[in-house]
């Protein structure tokens, strides 16, 4: 018998498969979002670019003159609280005064008994520490030719131009090999225009040299220290520069320190900017995306209140 009024439920709602447009109904505040951080990244004004920098000064050409002689071989200074040789305090000194220079070109010339180009003018700093850092006592010989190391920083200096040529001479002895004499070889630094420091390294009086002894080993035995100072002021008198003596290794440090202020050059650059503005790559899409949002918000995905 059939029940003569009906009673509602929502058992044939509960049936119904949702459509494909209610299951897409998260489109709608995606598109918002997207569109107002596409519009924001739009008034930041991104843009794609380069920028050139184009430097007019050409520096300074600076030879490091290096004494390696084996007098050099002194244990009269200290590094890092260490007693060290002569050679290997000079070392971190110079490696430190490379790298506080910027465009100049910098030779490293070593003399002995013999003077010869370690590193050629370059602005390779790395080049020129790790170089140095191979660098021997005795590589050019036991005696000491400052005649013809001034000689050879000349020769490597000559055909390059620049606003200063600068030779800084260290040695720790007086001339006594070599084929060119200082007076010489300062007479031409002197009409070429190169001036020349000179830096005398060591302490005054004797100073300690290690040996190997045949039975008793490794010794240390007491050498007079002989350095020209005469030569190394008239030098640096005659080629406008200056004589300074270092017997420790914090003086060493001033020198060049001062050295390296007193030779600066004012390095005048010219900066090239293009760039593109890349802001309607991200304004065009985010005013897509709100018309659409606009659109479907008020005829499909319409909600009324």
């Amino acid at each position: 018998m059939r029940p003569s009024m009906s009673v509602p439920d929502l058992n044939i709602i509960k049936s119904m498969k949702p459509s494909v447009f209610l299951n897409l109904g998260w489109i709608v505040p995606l598109l918002k979002y997207t569109a107002l951080t596409l519009l924001i990244v739009a008034v930041a004004r991104p843009q794609l670019g380069t920028r050139h920098i184009s430097v007019l000064t050409k520096g300074i050409n600076i030879v490091l003159a290096l004494d390696v002689s084996e007098s050099m071989g002194a244990l009269d200074f200290k590094k890092h609280g260490e007693i060290v040789n002569r050679l290997e305090a000079v070392k971190g000194v110079i490696n430190d005064f490379t790298k506080k220079r910027t465009h100049d070109r910098i030779g490293l010339v070593i003399f002995g008994t013999h003077a010869y180009t370690q590193v050629p003018m370059t602005r390779d700093y790395n080049t020129i520490s790790t170089i140095l850092e191979r660098v021997k006592i005795g590589a050019a010989g036991k005696s000491t030719a400052i005649g013809d190391a001034i000689g050879i920083s000349l020769k490597r200096l000559r055909d390059l131009k620049s606003a200063s040529n600068v030779i800084i001479l260290l040695t720790d002895g007086r001339n006594n090999a070599g084929e060119l004499t200082p007076e010489i070889t300062t007479d031409i630094a002197a009409e070429r225009n190169v001036k020349i420091y000179t830096v005398g390294v060591g302490t005054k009086g004797r100073a300690p040299f290690p040996v190997n002894h045949p039975i008793f080993g490794k010794q240390y035995i007491y050498q007079q220290v002989d350095i020209d100072e005469d030569t190394l002021k008239n030098i640096a008198e005659k080629t406008g520069g200056m004589y300074f003596r270092a017997e420790h290794t914090k003086q060493l440090e001033e020198i060049y320190a001062q050295i390296d202020a007193m030779e600066k050059t004012e390095v005048k650059t010219k900066i090239f900017a293009e760039y593109k503005d890349l802001y309607i790559y991200f304004l065009v899409p985010a005013f897509l995306l709100l018309v659409l949002w606009i659109i479907i918000s008020n005829t499909r995905y319409l909600r009324i209140p």
